[in-house]
């Protein structure tokens, strides 16, 4: 897609977004966007054309060129179409038209006349036809770049935005990207096309005056339709805003649904939804109401419009200066002119909605990512994997630190653990080296390179994870541990299920890798999901391995049991490990001891034992919590071999 000069006016922070295709830098608030509509309307025509004329598919420039020939022809052929009934009518009358042209008998005119109309109708739905797949790629261009995007958001965005909103936010931005698409050049341009046509034969035929009425009815029938759309505007951001809403809670009571069992409040959660869902009804009342006033008000003035045109003709007629043909005639052309002043108003009304629709679509569009590459950034190259922490300050809220200039060193192929008491700055330290965020000040670098000047790709393609909540797709089991190399063979997925120790029960299911996981991986048990995720980091192979709490769902039993899996893949590669249990990390090079963003021991496990500080305070406190796990599980099983 070339570049082109942004059509929109930063209302916040300039920054560029680095996603293919044009992107807006900003939008107005709503407010703004209530004052300034029309801005608005053209900011998004300018935006979009685009995608409307991509330079890049000449397929599609020549069925836009087509739908327009097409779109000519047929307001043509209807402008010509009424004079077939006019001298049809004349002859039945038995007046002489004296045109050879029209010198046709009766039945012949009326049969033109029809035909006319139905070449009308095959010409604007080849333009429909051929425009659709126009309209149908811009949509998806558009789509694919909003999709693109919010995978380029900071983390922090995504632990505040609600996911049912934001789905319903895309959902509603497509189509009505969609609507402006179609209604702008399907609509729009017909419009402007019949109604210069109709003047002009209004004036050679029939005289200024009834230019004038057509004018005034014309200009009288927009400004109601805009003024109308414009406050109908304001209650259809309204229900949109209450339709989000009501999703947004129907989506996250769905996803904690066993909270909802847990606690009992299944009536609560409906009456929260319904709460939401009345505002809604509201909303969509008022929605529908203030339609029917806007077709009657648009009814109302083109009937007086007509009115008037009638009782000129009639006059006329009388008056001998017209036949009833040209009486006829003009009530032809003013029923045709209906249709698109009907469509000026649909027109108006669908951009309007549409724009309503998409107005939280560009806003998004408009977030700028808090991390992004620089220009030109080379990628990373890993020659051992030696991570070096140098002075780190870090903050998620400016009166809240999280991380007061820590330095460490983890060599190439060692393994260094983080321990510490919770909210110590743990997993902030795996956020940072991942660069879900960049550091307030001070420096992360792998063999020398810092990471803020290699691309966010090259960093993350390095690093293979075991999060502390594992989280997984609503895919099979396969997919799930296939997702750490798609490109990986089948028997490389099922050897990093035996090295993660979870190919037995994979074996034991009916469909054993085809099985659903459901939605998060809720179908798993959080052991066994967090054995999914050490295979699919297994299949990854990477360099440098990050452990974030990786054996924190399991028992103590499952945990030894896994951990020599742990130790083997760690086994020369640089290991960050994020440790709650310090039993998972004796055997680590050097533990470093965080307590309240600030590194208060380090060493060897039997170092920090011997120095009886707060590690060692930590490690007498869950050796005995492990101790009695142990014997509660060694008396479950004497009663299940009794059994």
């Amino acid at each position: 897609m070339p570049s082109q000069a942004n059509p929109y006016k930063n209302t916040a922070k300039n920054s560029a977004i680095p996603t293919a295709g044009p992107k807006p830098d900003g939008w107005a608030s709503q407010s703004q966007a209530d004052e300034t509509g029309q801005q608005s309307v053209i900011r998004t025509l300018a935006y979009l054309w685009p995608y409307i004329w991509p330079q890049d598919r000449r397929d599609l420039q020549r069925r836009v060129f087509i739908a327009a020939l097409f779109l000519i022809v047929a307001k043509l052929i209807t402008a010509a179409t009424p004079f077939f009934f006019k001298y049809a009518t004349d002859a039945l009358a038995g007046e002489n038209t004296g045109l050879p042209l029209f010198a046709l008998p009766p039945l012949m005119l009326i049969v033109a006349f029809i035909v006319g109309r139905i070449m009308v109708s095959g010409f604007t739905q080849l333009r429909d036809a051929l425009f659709a797949r126009v309209g149908q790629h811009a949509v998806r261009k558009l789509a694919l770049q909003t999709f693109t995007h919010m995978h380029q958001l900071s983390l922090r965005f995504h632990l505040e935005r609600r996911t049912g909103g934001l789905s319903r936010l895309i959902e509603r931005g497509t189509k009505g990207i969609e609507s402006i698409v179609r209604y702008t050049v399907l609509s729009t341009m017909p419009v402007i096309i019949e109604f210069v046509l109709y003047l002009g034969i209004f004036a050679y035929y029939f005289g200024w005056a009834y230019v004038g009425v057509i004018a005034v009815t014309v200009l009288a029938y927009s400004l109601f339709t805009i003024k109308t759309s414009d406050w109908r505007t304001k209650i259809r951001r309204d229900m949109n805003r209450s339709d989000t809403a009501a999703n947004s809670k129907a989506v996250d009571a769905l996803l904690n649904f066993e909270t909802v069992k847990y606690f009992g409040n299944e009536s609560a959660e409906a009456q929260r939804f319904d709460r939401s869902m009345a505002r809604y009804e509201a909303a969509a009342t008022k929605t529908w109401t203030s339609l029917g006033w806007l077709n009657f008000g648009q009814a109302l003035i083109f009937s007086v419009g007509m009115l008037a045109c009638m009782i000129l003709s009639a006059q006329a007629v009388q008056n001998g200066t017209q036949t009833i043909g040209d009486f006829v005639m003009v009530h032809v052309f003013l029923m045709q002119l209906a249709q698109p002043l009907g469509f000026i108003g649909a027109v108006y009304r669908e951009i309007r909605q549409a724009l309503t629709d998409i107005e939280s679509m560009f806003q998004l569009l408009a977030i700028p990512p808090e991390v992004s590459d620089k220009d030109n950034a080379p990628d990373l190259a890993v020659r051992g994997g030696h991570i070096r922490f140098n002075n780190v300050r870090f903050h998620y809220h400016a009166n809240r630190s999280i991380l007061q200039g820590i330095s460490f060193d983890v060599p190439a192929g060692q393994t260094v653990a983080i321990v510490g008491p919770s909210g110590a700055g743990k997993s902030t330290i795996s956020r940072l080296l991942l660069r879900f965020y960049d550091v307030k000040s001070g420096s992360i670098s792998i063999d020398g390179q810092d990471i803020r000047d290699v691309t966010q790709n090259s960093l993350r393609a390095a690093m293979g994870v075991v999060p502390q909540d594992t989280v997984l797709f609503n895919d099979t089991i396969g997919y799930n541990i296939h997702y750490g190399d798609l490109t990986a063979s089948s028997a490389a997925v099922e050897h990093a299920a035996e090295y993660a120790q979870i190919d037995k029960f994979i074996a034991q299911l009916p469909d054993g890798y085809d099985t659903e996981v459901g939605e998060r991986g809720l179908k798993l048990s959080g052991g066994e999901k967090q054995r999914v995720a050490i295979a699919r980091t297994i299949l990854k192979a990477p360099p440098i391995l990050i452990l974030d709490e990786a054996t924190s769902a399991l028992d103590t039993r499952t945990e030894q049991g896994i951990k020599s899996a742990l130790d083997k893949i760690a086994k020369d590669r640089t290991t960050v490990v994020i440790a709650h249990r310090l039993s998972t990390v004796t055997d680590a090079d050097e533990i470093i001891v965080l307590d309240g963003g600030e590194i208060k021991e380090r060493g060897t496990h039997a170092y920090l034992l011997a120095q009886n500080g707060l590690y060692a305070t930590m490690w007498a406190r869950q050796q005995a919590v492990s101790d009695a796990e142990l014997r509660l599980q060694a008396l479950n099983d004497e009663d299940t071999a009794a059994i």
